[in-house]
């Protein structure tokens, strides 16, 4: 009989074995690759380079040309981001579902859909020659981390049983048109406006889609720019987060780059060469969302039989581009798609058929000038790179070191003829069409205004005696409004005091709809009381979209009734369905003019609203109201996409269920979905005393120690020295020649 001191030396034995393999399959799979950060290498450069890396792993560049710079850099941004980069590509061509398999079927045909691919190798063949030099260079420094760590991928690549094809200027491209697919898809709000009109009261729908403010929730930003007379050293500081998806790795790779004419320091993003928000030696920017609508549906008479659709009376011939989406374990799935003038068909509901026009997709000529703007060093030539910027159409902040202060909106915006965007149009008719592009000279343009402050929250910048029609998915102006408030409250701005702005979670919306449920309640004849400990609650609350307290859950719930009680009136049962990004100024605009169409007693609506908010809530957080607390409302989940679906050890490399402060019309916007992106104030009296950081960390290496050093000073609301001219560095790649 085996006696239990030798089954429990068995067990010893195998428990020891099983640790050493899995120590020596993290040693082979998860240490091994990461990158070679100090030492020497010989690459496919002109001259001598060098890519250093400071306490948070941030990467400084330095090379004898654009080229080269342009090379290290799509060298050093693989050995931090190689799989994030591929992943990218993937999600724009419609390819994920080869390395995935079924689960990605879908999104992969509305990218085929959205020809992405298609319009890309268009685009490359009109690129100009100066910028497709610098994406092939960034291409070969991709490459060569290819070529030179074949054996040492990211693990991502093992654990979907995969290589990484070459990198080509078409994905750089790609990632650039997936940045413009998320922030200028409008198509569904023009879809919902037209089923909302279909169920309910014309009147009452137009009413919740008023035109240039309609539009679907997208990411959201905050930019502005101060004068030096608001500021404590004399000089304007600029600061910038913009506002998208939360993701892991992070969004943004932040990097410094030097060469002749060249000295420039922010954020990169992955997959693209150069510096998108930052500063060089004389001008900082930053940008947000324009948030114009590039997007319109034509309703087209379409035979999909033939092909064969009507314009003008006459029939026209689409063309029919198929193609073969790979799915892993699975034989290929044949994604075959009609493309007419207007461009691919893109819904069909209830055998009708709708034609999707995009200007990324416009033979317009994709260009890409941000090394043009890296270079800029005053107003009029930053404003001169702005001019080939292609969109998706951005608010441009800019502040220089002669202390002018700047605000230029960009992007190819249509210009409409006979129609304003917000609802599908007739495809047949030929009077719905687009005349061209605004001219630049003519987008909203500001310099040196006379307050000596510039603030951009994706409100709509456009003048009511604008030229030209205006549409878009712009936001309410709560963010905007109170930014401006506070950076009028007082004088002498430090860089450190800015950052409390930028985390500023006061709400005017919800303070208000505070107030406006605790007046009903207090004219109301009849009083439930079951609401009291609420109403009680509400009554001096201060705004603050705190966690940990109980109130902004209260008015959380009691707005989502609102909203849904308010579509219901308009359009019977398509109340959930109206979620738009101007809906806070719609449903403000409601209760603050109280037309009597809708409404006869309002307070008696408020109230219904309220109740069923308040059962929802004691289903969710208990019957005590006290004892709520939104940060179980509104959380946030940063999964890896691949490596937390590893058993036992994958969650520790995800940040899960964090509770936040913030909500969607806070300055720290903030919801389950997005949030800040990245932080940055920048100082122009002193580069050196300027912030910036980034959600997670630098690395997207689950071993790295900067794979996520950065959360808790960004979740905290603190940030990090950007440092420019004292760069203090732990490690340095030098690069030859070879």
């Amino acid at each position: 009989m085996v006696s239990l001191t030798k089954v429990l030396r068995v067990l010893n034995v195998l428990i020891g074995i099983a640790a050493i393999a899995l120590l020596a399959a993290g040693y082979w799979f998860a240490w091994r690759p990461l990158p070679q950060t100090s030492g020497r290498i010989k690459a496919p450069i002109s001259s001598e380079g060098r890519i250093g890396r400071d306490r948070l792993g941030v990467v400084h560049i330095s090379a004898d040309s654009l080229e080269d710079v342009a090379f290290l850099q799509g060298f050093a941004t693989a050995q931090d981001r190689m799989w994030q980069m591929d992943a990218l590509r993937r999600l724009a061509a419609g390819e994920l579902a080869e390395i995935v398999g079924p689960a990605m079927l879908e999104a992969d045909r509305e990218s085929r859909k959205l020809r992405m691919r298609r319009i890309a190798e268009q685009q490359y063949r009109t690129l100009p020659q100066g910028d497709r030099a610098l994406l092939a260079a960034y291409a070969r420094g991709v490459n060569f981390y290819l070529e030179t760590c074949r054996d040492r991928l990211p693990l991502e690549f093992h654990l979907l049983s995969y290589e990484p094809r070459p990198w080509t200027v078409v994905d750089s491209m790609l990632v650039g048109l997936q940045m413009y697919r998320e922030l200028t898809t409008s198509w569904r709000s023009d879809a919902g406006h037209a089923a909302m009109l279909r169920a309910g009261d014309p009147a009452k729908v137009s009413f919740l889609f008023p035109t240039a403010t309609g539009g679907p929730f997208q990411p959201g930003s905050n930019a502005w720019a101060i004068s030096g007379k608001h500021t404590a050293t004399g000089s304007p500081i600029l600061a910038n987060d913009p506002h998208l998806q939360f993701s892991l790795p992070a969004t943004w790779h932040q990097v410094h780059l030097q060469a002749p004419g060249l000295n420039v320091a922010g954020v990169a993003l992955p997959g693209l060469p150069f510096v998108i928000i930052g500063h060089n030696e004389r001008i900082a920017w930053g940008v947000t969302n324009l948030q114009f609508d590039v997007q319109d549906l034509y309703l087209e008479k379409f035979d999909p039989q033939t092909g064969r659709y009507l314009y003008r009376n006459r029939w026209e011939q689409a063309r029919l581009e198929r193609e073969w989406i790979a799915v892993k374990g699975q034989r290929p799935v044949e994604a075959a798609v009609w493309v007419t003038r207007h461009g691919p068909i893109f819904l069909n509901e209830n055998n009708q058929y709708y034609a999707l026009r995009w200007a990324a997709a416009e033979p317009n000529g994709f260009e890409f000038p941000f090394a043009d703007i890296n270079r800029a060093r005053n107003w009029e030539e930053f404003r001169n790179a702005l001019r080939r910027f292609p969109g998706p159409g951005q608010n441009f902040v800019y502040a220089d070191v002669d202390g002018n202060i700047g605000y230029q909106a960009t992007g190819k915006l249509p210009i409409r003829r006979n129609f304003d965007g917000n609802l599908p149009v007739d495809g047949s008719s030929g009077e719905a069409e687009w005349d061209g592009w605004i001219p630049f000279d003519e987008l909203p343009s500001i310099y040196n205004p006379a307050s000596g402050i510039l603030v951009t929250a994706n409100q709509n910048p456009f003048p009511e005696n604008y030229p030209y029609r205006v549409n878009g998915t712009f936001a309410s102006p709560h963010r905007y409004r109170q930014i401006y408030a506070l950076l009028r409250s007082r004088q002498k701005w430090t860089p450190e005091e800015t950052l409390a702005v930028q985390k500023d979670v006061y709400s005017p919306l919800s303070h208000f709809l505070a107030k406006q449920v605790v007046a009903a309640w207090d004219r109301h004849k009849s009083k439930d009381p079951s609401l009291e400990e609420a109403i009680e609650l509400l009554r001096n609350w201060n705004g603050q979209m705190e966690k940990g307290t109980a109130a902004p859950v209260v008015v959380t719930l009691f707005y989502q009734h609102l909203l849904r009680d308010i579509a219901e009136k308009a359009a019977p049962g398509k109340g959930l369905a109206y979620g738009f990004q101007a809906a806070p100024a719609v449903v403000e605009k409601l209760l603050r003019e109280g037309p009597k169409d809708w409404f006869e007693d309002y307070d008696a609506f408020l109230l219904s609203s309220f109740a069923d908010a308040i059962d929802e809530g004691k289903r969710m957080q208990g019957p005590r109201i006290a004892k709520w607390d939104y940060g179980r409302l509104n959380t946030v989940t940063l999964a890896h996409p691949v490596i937390s679906r590893l058993p036992w050890i994958g969650s520790y490399f995800s940040i899960g269920r964090i509770p936040m402060s913030g909500s969607a019309t806070t300055v720290k916007q903030t919801t389950q979905r997005l949030g800040p992106s990245m932080r940055f104030v920048a100082d122009l009296a002193d580069w050196d005393r300027s912030f910036q950081n980034i959600t997670i960390g630098q690395s997207g290496h689950i071993l790295s120690s900067h794979y996520r050093d950065q959360w808790e000073a960004y979740y905290s609301g603190k940030s990090f020295p950007l440092q420019y001219k004292k760069v203090k560095l732990e490690e340095e790649l030098r690069v030859s020649p070879r």
